[in-house]
């Protein structure tokens, strides 16, 4: 009894110890910061209400490039707009490596155009961009589609016959929020193994993965390769044309998670806007009436609306950039990591090792007033 009481005082004491050294410090000259615990990391000083408003106090203090360390693993955020040209665009290729976020690794492993890294990003990417440009993508010709798309949402708000389409505050939750997710990504390692919301997760995007598989295979059964209807179509045709190179990034686990990855980049974006832009109209109804009013003088109730109404509508414009700054979809960026040890602003960041040092993330430009106040 008595030994087993020592051992446990002897535990106790090894861990105070190594709380109080902090963690064990990282490879390179990283940027300052507050000093982490053991295993914990800064977690324990960060703001309950969400990282975000963590990492912004942080600023005020360390400046626009500082460390934190998020559970064990270090990361490097860079705040602001000249910060994030100096990295991303000065030197885009160090920074170009994508970072790991937990909650869906297991489900892309490193394959899609969103999380790939290395010659297989760049292959996705370039395809990718090229594919959507060839239909339409930052063109007049794609300005039917998003017109039909509009009838589309017109219909279902008529169905509501004037009930909120949704209860409560758009963008309520999402990850600058204090959640279990925050958690599991801290410690995913361990927590991996247990029941949560991360399982439900995989759950819903498996079921979304299936409705792709089946769209996949639709367009295989139809395929005209003379005439590509869209972005599957086009993937189709050069994996045939490269199904005998065992080398080529273009193979079926790629097209479908590059296709889920559009289909989130493309929905989430526009729907959580959308419904910002629902919400915020219902609270500011003087700004509503304005806007309607210039819809009527411009536009008029017989016709749908194009891009060469915008020049003459400059109140509705100014208030879609007011709803798309306000609603600040993600203010902190998707996380990278440097391809290669690499200096920035005075500071050392080496190239990742299997240890995992050093993550980078980033904060964007953020907004804090409310609309038209």
């Amino acid at each position: 009894m008595e030994l087993s009481v020592v051992l446990l005082l002897a535990v106790l004491t090894g861990l105070l110890l190594l709380l109080a050294r902090g963690h064990p410090k990282a490879h390179g000259h990283l940027p300052p910061g507050p000093r982490p615990l053991a295993f914990l990391g800064n977690i324990l000083q960060m703001d309950r209400r969400g990282l975000l408003k963590s990492f912004l106090r942080l600023r005020e203090k360390y400046g626009d490039v500082f460390t934190v360390y998020l559970g064990p693993r270090p990361v490097v955020m860079l705040c602001g707009i000249e910060a994030i040209r100096e990295a991303l665009v000065d030197q885009a290729e160090a920074f170009s490596g994508r970072g790991r976020v937990s909650t869906v690794e297991r489900i892309f492993q490193g394959h899609g155009v969103i999380f790939a890294n290395g010659e297989r990003w760049k292959l996705l990417r370039r395809f990718s961009l090229a594919t959507m440009k060839n239909f339409g993508m930052g063109k007049r010709s794609i300005e039917e589609r998003i017109q039909e798309e509009c009838q589309c949402v017109v219909e279902e708000l008529r169905k509501t016959q004037g009930e909120s389409p949704e209860n409560g505050y758009a963008g309520e939750e999402d990850l600058t929020a204090p959640s279990l997710l925050q958690v599991f990504e801290l410690f995913y390692n361990f927590l991996k193994y247990f029941p949560g919301t991360h399982k439900q997760i995989y759950k819903n995007v498996q079921e979304i993965i299936a409705f792709i598989e089946d769209a996949v295979e639709k367009h295989r059964e139809t395929l005209d390769p003379s005439t590509p209807r869209d972005f599957i179509d086009a993937y189709l045709i050069r994996m045939d044309k490269e199904k005998s190179d065992p080398n080529s990034e273009f193979h079926h686990r790629n097209l479908i998670c590059t296709v889920l990855s559009l289909f989130f980049a493309g929905t989430e974006t526009t729907s959580s806007t959308l419904r910002y832009g629902f919400q915020l109209m219902l609270k500011y109804p003087h700004v509503t009436e304005r806007v309607h009013k210039e819809i009527d003088q411009v536009i008029g109730p017989h016709r749908l609306p194009s891009l060469d109404d915008r020049a003459k509508m400059p109140y509705t414009d100014a208030v879609i950039y007011e709803i798309q700054r306000f609603s600040d979809l993600f203010p902190i960026g998707a996380p990278h990591m440097v391809t290669k040890d690499t200096h920035f602003r005075g500071y050392f960041m080496p190239k990742v090792r299997p240890a995992g040092l050093p993550h980078f993330a980033r904060v964007g430009i953020l907004g804090s007033l409310n609309l038209c106040t």
